[in-house]
């Protein structure tokens, strides 16, 4: 359900009542998605299931709502959570949050679910949680490692009808993430671009990268990333039999993406590459972490705490999420990779 102070439970209301988020269900607590269904024109009745796999006996015309049994603290109102304020930040709501997360993780895991669709999350209420995550990708990171094993490596894909853009870094400083570029993160990102791709013989991805200097460095006058390291993982997976090729001027490779040149591009930090998948729009994007061993989609937006508690709230994101989660479910070309449009 993402933060119950935020606009989460309201779009998982919304797409249940329009129909994208039929055979779903929502981790939530089912007092935070009765306020939210509330503030509908329609309200629609919260349906309380033992486990995710009742959906299916779910009645019709209602939301149909697990809540994990360690979700509430112990002697608190069946309405706490509700009570919290709109649009704060508010650490219960951040403990919550990260509760859903984990629960939901679980289901998959005990293959009670084929997909994950996160609504947003505030991560300064994870913080106040005293959730040791920045946000939702590094702990999903963490609950798919094995136990005592390594963290799989993962990235940030944000894509909409218009262009994919795959993430290097993540959430960093920009000093740190100019630092985390290496061969070993660029290839690895390639790769994981690569596996993403279309699942049909004979079909692939045609991947652009993007540079991270001005004029992709302008042969070493304005930084030599793209010599030494971009430009080597490039060739390394080119090698391999991936269709890459840059690494690109990044000012200008968006909008040959966009015009059907290439299917996705990989660019080496955060805002680098999501400024123009988010200028297209948010409410047509979509977020999809790529490297887990189970599909996990989310809506290209935060919480939005100056609208929440409005009913004003657009859903298009959120059901954009649960179709590519369909999608990517179902066209997963073999277990641990997500696969993806």
């Amino acid at each position: 359900m993402g933060d119950a102070c935020g606009i989460g439970p309201e779009i998982i209301a919304r797409a249940f009542q329009r129909g994208a988020a039929a055979g779903a269900v929502a981790v939530a607590d089912a007092a935070v998605m009765r306020r939210a269904a509330a503030l509908l024109p329609e309200r629609w009745p919260v349906a309380c299931v033992a486990s995710p796999r009742d959906v299916a006996v779910c009645p019709p015309c209602c939301i149909p709502v697990w809540e994990p049994p360690s979700l509430r603290d112990p002697g608190a109102p069946p309405d706490a959570l509700a009570g919290l304020p709109w649009g704060r930040v508010e650490a219960r709501a951040g403990a919550a949050a990260a509760v859903c997360i984990a629960a939901a993780v679980a289901c998959v895991q005990r293959g009670e679910g084929a997909a994950i669709v996160t609504a947003p999350l505030h991560k300064a209420a994870l913080a106040a949680a005293g959730i040791d995550f920045p946000g939702h990708t590094e702990m999903l990171q963490a609950l798919a490692a094995a136990p005592g094993g390594p963290l799989p490596p993962v990235r940030m894909m944000l894509a909409n009808d218009e262009l994919r853009v795959v993430l290097v870094t993540i959430h960093q400083s920009l000093r740190r993430a100019i630092e985390a570029v290496t061969y070993e993160a660029v290839l690895s990102t390639l790769q994981m671009a690569h596996a993403s791709g279309p699942a049909r013989p004979g079909q692939r991805w045609r991947i652009a990268v993007a540079g991270l200097n001005p004029h992709a460095g302008e042969g070493g006058l304005f930084g030599d990333e793209e010599q030494l390291i971009i430009g080597p993982a490039v060739a390394a997976a080119q090698a391999q039999g991936l269709d890459v090729h840059g690494p690109y001027a990044p000012d200008t490779v968006f909008m040959r993406a966009r015009r059907g040149e290439f299917d996705v591009v990989v660019a080496m930090t955060h805002d680098h590459g999501l400024i123009p998948v988010k200028y297209l729009g948010v409410e047509r994007g979509v977020n999809v972490t790529l490297g887990l061993p189970f599909v996990r989609t989310s809506p290209d937006h935060g919480t939005a705490f100056d609208i929440a508690g409005q009913g004003v709230a657009d859903a298009s994101s959120l059901e954009a999420a649960i179709a590519w989660a369909r999608h990517a479910s179902a066209a997963r070309p073999e277990p641990g990779l997500s696969g993806a449009w």
